[in-house]
């Protein structure tokens, strides 16, 4: 498309860019030669609707691919997974005509009850930015462009228009930005999209620090901020604060808005122009459709992938995987005739096909000889509850192994869970087929953590599935009979309680607003630095095989940079995968420091009795926490133990190095501290001869004799400290102080 200047365009034409034409399409400018483009919704596929529009999943949409959701891609720990994830639905957008994919979603998992976790990857913002930024960079390589979501602070489904996510700099800078940050520094998306919330008060579609000083300015993002459907309450307040696009449309209600604030003088027609400029440059990802989808191909990818992303928590007595020893198998569940592969709400794909665990575990038996028996166990209906359980009983009584599908009802954008526990009737299902059957596996579908208390002691295995997709069935039929190894580990942790999740006291808030009172102690953070136990630790993750990690070694390559080397071994008998997982331990600087953070991983495909020495880099960043005093991130001097973790509660290796840190020197004013003055190194020794002077020789006794005295002062104020004490020390020496802590050569 041949570039257009908003200059050329009146005001009415501009303003008529900046929302779209109905629900998924920007509105045209035909005159001037500017196209519609069409907008969608993703993430893990193309929900494209060519009838009655919404942006819940209610009604219907075209066929296209559902592949894994972000929650299992989150487990995998696999940013290769997640880039054949979005090349995929790239070329599937292209096919349908689709210009922007909304998505991925890379939100922090805040609870385990947040009803959208099945969208978002991680409770770790290192996992949620590389396998987003891999999403990105793969879909727009195959020409659509990318809305990485929801941004920011969405972390909750209840009362998610009005809530206030109320949380303090550095907790917002070191878990909820930046998986965003990464994305948009790496990988550029195309768009950016505003969420429903408020942050500190203030609607995340007219939070100019937000849209602008920290998105566009600190970031250097230059492409298109648009709302969430129906995010914008003040069209005008969001336009100045850097949202150029909302969406859907309101029948050019919004334009006219914005075209008499320009007119009443209330809105700058600049502001309109850089807004429709980002706009028209949007526009330029039109295309028309082409090609049709490739339903196989894609169908066999999401098999595929999918196999990479369950994770098995529990595995006793090698009950998995099912062997051509084991004779008469029983599949039990309805989650194995009707699966769940996928959430509600606006992510919600019509699938091409869908396999079920039941056809596919018969077809692999078949080749083996061995028979498969079905039953029910329970259903979406409490009719006959009783009877489907004693007809599960009896077949699992008459077998090798059982096989029970569980997990979520159902779970959907829109409304938080109130419970991690399994409906009543599955529980006691598993534990009545347990108790009958020689051996049982329990197979989980959830698009968030459930509770595995009550009956995981009484199993032998545990496969967590999550939400695979349309291929799930079929992928986790190749897990249990072992064609795939499993390589997933948890990208969320599973508490022994819902209670002793950090969260949970404060979620969902209350009167529209949510304190996020456990600060940066997101998740794993909080139960490795409290010692609180949890049933699974984030990081955890079982195989087939035995991986040895041996020869670590930690180099510095600057004052605040270094690379990790380390000599992974598979010392099994079966190819498998492993996931390098790099920790930094410390507790330098003046803020509480996590007992551990994720800090590099990646994951590595080896064959039986094959090593490889895999080298992974840490940056400045990797050590910092943000200083919310000086407003930016720092290094603190001090010991770092960097830590390879076989999860985040098991440390197999570590190595310990020091850093010298930042040189920070506070610039002083009379509200500083006494401590800040006398530690500063230059001030300090002008000040303790100031204080010399100026005391009577009792106030010297006293003040030498009295070292409580000293740390009872050490957080006055130096202007109280000196009305209080009555110590005289001339106006002028003090400017000359202050000026002194000014020094470029000494002030950060």
């Amino acid at each position: 498309m041949p570039y257009i200047d908003p200059a050329d365009l009146t005001l009415e034409q501009k303003a008529s860019l900046l929302s779209g034409l109905g629900f998924w399409a920007t509105k045209p400018i035909d005159e001037a030669g500017v196209p519609s483009i069409v907008l969608t919704d993703g993430p893990h596929g193309i929900r494209m609707q060519d009838g009655d529009a919404d942006h819940l999943g209610i009604n219907k949409s075209l066929p296209a691919t559902c592949f894994p959701p972000a929650v299992a891609v989150g487990s995998s720990w696999d940013a290769e997974v997640a880039a054949r994830v979005g090349a995929a639905v790239g070329r599937e957008a292209r096919a349908f005509g689709v210009c922007v994919v909304l998505g991925p979603g890379v939100n922090i998992k805040r609870s385990p009850l947040c009803g959208r976790n099945f969208e978002y990857y991680s409770e770790d913002p290192l996992i949620s930015g590389v396998l987003g930024a891999a999403h990105v960079r793969a879909m727009q390589a195959e020409g659509p462009g990318a809305s990485v979501k929801h941004f920011a602070v969405n972390n909750q489904e209840t009362d998610r228009m009005q809530i206030s996510a109320d949380v303090d700099e550095r907790t917002l800078r070191e878990i909820y930005l930046p998986a965003f940050e990464r994305v948009v520094t790496e990988a550029r998306p195309a768009t950016v999209m505003c969420s429903y919330n408020r942050i500190n008060g203030v609607y995340a579609a007219e939070s100019r620090w937000l849209l602008t000083d920290l998105l566009r300015t600190e970031w250097g993002f230059d492409g298109t901020v648009v709302s969430d459907w129906g995010a914008v309450g003040d069209r005008v307040a969001a336009l100045a604060a850097g949202l150029d696009l909302e969406m859907p449309g309101t029948n050019g209600a919004v334009d006219r808005a914005v075209v008499q604030a320009v007119r009443a003088g209330d809105l700058d027609e600049a502001v309109v122009d850089e807004a429709a400029r980002r706009v028209l440059a949007l526009t330029g990802l039109a295309a028309p459709a082409t090609g049709g989808l490739d339903v196989d191909g894609h169908h066999a990818l999401a098999r595929e992938l999918a196999a990479d992303c369950a994770v098995l928590l529990k595995n006793d007595n090698e009950a998995l995987p099912i062997t051509p020893r084991t004779r008469r198998i029983a599949v039990i569940g309805e989650f194995a005739t009707s699966p769940r592969f996928q959430g509600g709400g606006s992510s919600r794909i019509n699938p091409t096909r869908v396999d079920t665990a039941l056809k596919a575990i018969q077809d692999l038996a078949e080749a083996h000889g061995q028979t498969v028996t079905y039953a029910r166990g329970f259903g979406a209906d409490d009719s006959g509850e009783q009877a489907l359980r004693e007809q599960a009983v009896r077949t699992a009584g008459d077998t090798d192994i059982a096989v029970i599908f569980a997990g979520a009802d159902h779970e959907s954008e829109g409304f938080d869970r109130d419970t991690l526990d399994l409906p009543a009737d599955q529980v006691e299902l598993i534990r009545a087929v347990a108790a009958a059957a020689p051996r049982t596996v329990v197979v989980l579908s959830n698009g968030g953590v459930l509770s595995l208390e009550g009956w995981h002691d009484d199993v032998d295995a545990i496969l967590e599935g999550w939400l695979l997709g349309q291929a799930g069935g079929g992928a986790v039929a190749d897990l249990l009979f072992g064609v795939v190894n499993p390589s997933g580990h948890l990208a969320e942790t599973i508490p022994l309680r819902l209670q002793d999740n950090p969260s949970h006291l404060n979620f969902p808030g209350e009167q529209r607003h949510v304190r996020y009172g456990e600060g940066v102690m997101v998740g794993y953070r909080y139960y490795e630095t409290a010692g609180v136990p949890v049933r699974y630790p984030f990081g955890h993750g079982l195989s087939y095989t035995a991986f040895e990690s041996r020869d670590l070694s930690v180099t510095l390559t600057g004052d605040d940079t270094a690379t990790v080397s380390v000599t992974v071994t598979n010392t099994g008998e079966r190819a498998g995968k492993h996931v390098v997982q790099v920790y930094v331990a410390t507790d330098a600087g003046p803020v509480r420091r996590p007992a551990r953070e994720l800090r590099a991983f990646t994951k590595i495909a080896l064959e039986p009795g094959q090593s490889r020495v895999v080298e992974l880099d840490l940056d400045r960043r990797a050590f910092a926490y943000y200083d919310i005093e000086l407003g930016g991130w720092t290094v603190a001097a001090g010991e770092y133990t960097v830590q390879i973790g076989e999860n985040a509660a098991r440390v197999v290796a570590e190595q310990t190095i020091t850093l010298p840190g930042d040189t920070v020197t506070k610039v002083l004013s009379l509200d500083s501290t006494v401590s800040d003055w006398f530690s500063h190194p230059a001030v300090g020794p002008a000040l303790m001869g100031a204080l010399a002077e100026g005391m009577t020789e009792e106030q010297a006794r006293q003040s030498e004799q009295s070292a409580d005295m000293l740390q009872m002062i050490a957080s006055m104020p130096m202007r109280r400290f000196l009305n209080f004490t009555g110590i005289q020390i001339g106006p002028e020496a003090l400017t000359e102080m202050i000026e002194l802590s000014r020094s470029p050569s000494l002030a950060t």
